[in-house]
């Protein structure tokens, strides 16, 4: 008896509803889909420099676990953007945790929290979740960890991260070319920026690769290439990258490309040294550089949550509106430095046109 060729450590097979089948029965109404395009086109505005007058502002929660706290939040952050138009803000909606060993992998993967790996479930909460926040008026944003995914929800989506584990991998970099929003490369885990530049440059060409359809079979997928695409500055082992030399380095080295305000910083992950009650002071340290007229600055991205700080996922039972990933600010100190980013945008407003810092170089002491 010969050893199975295939198969070997497979232990069961599941087909999953198709993409078409699942946006069908939850169809994104006419407002909906005005909100997302609106947002995308938003986007590409500051991304490509026809706005220089607003910042992006990406916040939300490390991951979406909880229905109920994640329409809670999305209220209120729909409020503070209405009343805050110098920024364009746009909730964190993520449903897939990479895991560098293992650990809950996200709403998707796990939406019961017990390990059963109901996907089924988990693909029809998430697309229920972007339709009732996309239907308070905020546009969504998520990192899209399985190239499978964005099938069932790009659709929804205003924003994509590609992620510091996978700015790398070729799989994602051709799933980009093909995607319809504007998209941030992290630098990588290390913290060096040229990974995410290699990235933001494959694409942006066309491509051709293995794919699923909206039938969910197997086809050759062609793409024309994104141009909207930009780095996101999240730190790495070798310390933060959110200070203005570092700021300043990635918006030359954007600049042959033709991105006009292609930086983002993220303020949690090693830009905080993984403690979240250092989120503002990297914000605000980002937001004097918005102030001292660094006009490659797009915006900012924000860990943030109901309440603050975060909880083991098998914890029983869970608090409510804390988070169950990374730890996440609270909502109080959210809506502060989202104040505190809409008046650094009216002081940047307020500069002479044209008008920068000379201290926004590649200086060492500009740090």
């Amino acid at each position: 008896m010969h050893e199975p060729l295939h198969d070997r450590n497979l232990e069961s097979l599941h087909r999953l509803t198709s993409p078409a089948a699942l946006r069908s029965s939850l169809p994104v109404p006419d407002r909906v889909a005005s909100g997302v395009l609106g947002a995308r086109d938003a986007l590409r505005d500051v991304l490509h420099g026809r706005d220089r007058d607003r910042l992006v502002v990406i916040v939300g929660p490390c991951s979406l676990h909880d229905r109920e706290a994640s329409l809670a939040y999305a209220a209120r952050l729909g409020a503070a953007a209405t009343r805050l138009p110098e920024l364009v803000v746009v909730m964190r909606t993520y449903f897939e945790k990479p895991r560098t060993t293992v650990g809950w992998k996200g709403l998707i993967n796990d939406p019961h929290l017990d390990g059963s790996g109901d996907l089924e479930t988990g693909m029809r909460t998430a697309r229920s979740l972007l339709l009732e926040i996309g239907g308070l008026g905020l546009p969504c944003a998520s990192e899209l960890l399985d190239p499978v995914t964005p099938q069932f929800l790009a659709d929804l989506l205003s924003w994509a991260a590609i992620g510091a584990r996978t700015t790398e991998s070729q799989t994602h970099r051709e799933m980009t070319s093909g995607l319809s929003m504007p998209v941030g490369f992290k630098n990588g885990t290390e913290g060096d920026l040229q990974a995410a530049l290699d990235a933001i440059v494959s694409a942006g060409h066309p491509h051709h690769f293995l794919g699923v359809d909206p039938d969910g079979a197997i086809a050759v997928v062609k793409t024309r290439g994104n141009p909207d695409r930009h780095v996101v500055l999240r730190g790495g082992r070798q310390g933060p990258n959110f200070h203005p030399r570092h700021v300043a380095d990635a918006h030359e080295r954007l600049a042959p490309l033709g991105i006009a305000r292609g930086v983002m910083v993220d303020c949690s992950h090693d830009n905080s040294g993984k403690d979240p009650a250092q989120q503002g002071a990297v914000c605000r340290a980002v937001l004097d550089q918005v102030r001292a007229g660094q006009e490659g600055l797009m915006g900012i991205m924000l860990e943030s949550h109901l309440s603050p700080g975060r909880q083991d996922w098998k914890t029983t039972p869970l608090a409510h509106g804390v988070s169950i990933t990374d730890g996440c600010i609270g909502w109080e100190e959210t809506e502060e430095l989202l104040e505190e980013a809409a008046e650094a945008v009216r002081v940047a407003r307020s500069r002479p046109a044209g008008a920068r810092s000379a201290r926004l170089s590649r200086d060492p002491s500009a740090a």
